[in-house]
């Protein structure tokens, strides 16, 4: 049953933790609250989750429980910070907080998919253009070319050359790009498989840098609530790799833990790693645990990677439109050419004439 409810936006979910906490500092019954915010709620999907955590609730099962058997909807993060606010007495707060962290990773997220739409509405764009000046425009003029006899110019040729393939291979080409696509998506659910993939893409130009300074943001700043919330290191750094989209990086914080468990401190194990835990975060961290501001610190790093994610963006978009502008501009252009210079061509033999 819970599979059918994987689609629930992060808006919802920070809307959630912010109106139970309203809800709960003004006095109100959980279950009363929990009950207007599903009449609220514009996710049908959300809206089912809600009456069922209501149902729990009643049975006598506390609300962090209750949000375990939706834990592919809410996840570690979200649930352990309830569970913290219903021991210490502070649920309000720990959802207050919640809410704004949860805002804070949907700002990172945005922002990143922000600085890509321009290049992809660019792609596309060009993708449409070509497409239409090759299937439409293009096999209107052809029988012109046919019926004269003039020597068609290398890029006409290949683009005939193409519409035949396509003509005689399209449904093939389509079928076989298709399995192709589900069949990457499989093999990418193999673990071992994605733990490659996601290890070669920290070692990509642009997309490392992107991955890295996203992945220490998030990072940073879950485990800086956490501690702040009470866990225990080991505990709170399980739960903070639950951030992590990369499997590579999670695989470095379990044996972070299982160096700690030894009595090795956090810093001293990222200084190994320079390349996924740069010395600006080490030292931080470094310092935090001598100093015993290690949460103060956390939400500084918190910070700075943010800001860094935004310029690494900024670069990022700076070098891919111009390449893209580039592609644009020579896949229209060898479609213009192919169907300008054999007109070129006519024109010039009836002049001579």
């Amino acid at each position: 049953m819970i599979n059918f409810f994987s689609n629930v936006p992060l808006q919802e979910k920070i809307n959630f933790a912010r109106n139970l906490s309203v809800g709960i500092k003004s006095g109100i019954p959980i279950t009363q609250i929990l009950g207007l915010l599903e009449q609220q709620t514009s996710s049908k999907n959300f809206s089912v989750i809600i009456r069922a955590l209501i149902t729990h609730i009643n049975s006598g099962q506390f609300l962090a429980q209750a949000l375990t058997k939706y834990k592919n909807i809410f996840g570690d993060f979200f649930i352990n910070i309830v569970q913290v606010g219903e021991s210490s007495g502070n649920l309000s707060s720990s959802l207050l907080y919640l809410a704004a962290e949860l805002k804070k990773q949907r700002d990172i997220a945005h922002r990143v998919k922000s600085a890509l739409i321009y290049p992809i509405i660019l792609f596309f764009v060009t993708i449409g253009i070509t497409v239409f000046l090759t299937v439409f425009i293009f096999p209107k003029i052809l029988p012109v070319f046919s019926s004269l006899k003039i020597e068609l110019p290398f890029t006409t040729k290949t683009i005939i050359w193409l519409l035949a393939v396509f003509k005689q291979y399209g449904v093939a080409i389509l079928g076989l790009f298709t399995v192709f696509i589900i069949g990457l998506k499989l093999f990418l659910r193999i673990k071992q498989v994605r733990y490659f993939f996601h290890k070669i893409m920290l070692s990509t130009p642009f997309i490392s840098k992107i991955l890295i300074n996203l992945t220490l943001a998030n990072f940073s700043r879950s485990l800086g609530v956490l501690l702040k919330s009470g866990m225990t290191i080991v505990d709170a750094l399980t739960v903070a790799k639950g951030t992590f989209g990369n499997t590579y990086y999670k695989k470095q914080i379990d044996y972070l833990i299982e160096s700690i468990k030894r009595g090795e401190t956090i810093s001293r194990f990222l200084e190994k790693n320079p390349k996924l835990f740069p010395l600006m975060f080490s030292g931080m961290i470094k310092i935090g645990e001598s100093t015993g501001n290690l949460e103060e610190n956390l939400t500084y790093l918190a910070e700075y990677y943010e800001a860094e994610v935004d310029e690494v963006l900024k670069d990022l978009t700076a070098v891919v439109e111009p390449i893209m502008l580039l592609f644009m501009g020579l896949m229209v252009g060898f479609i213009a050419l192919s169907i300008i210079t054999p007109i070129y061509k006519v024109t010039e033999g009836v002049n001579l004439r």
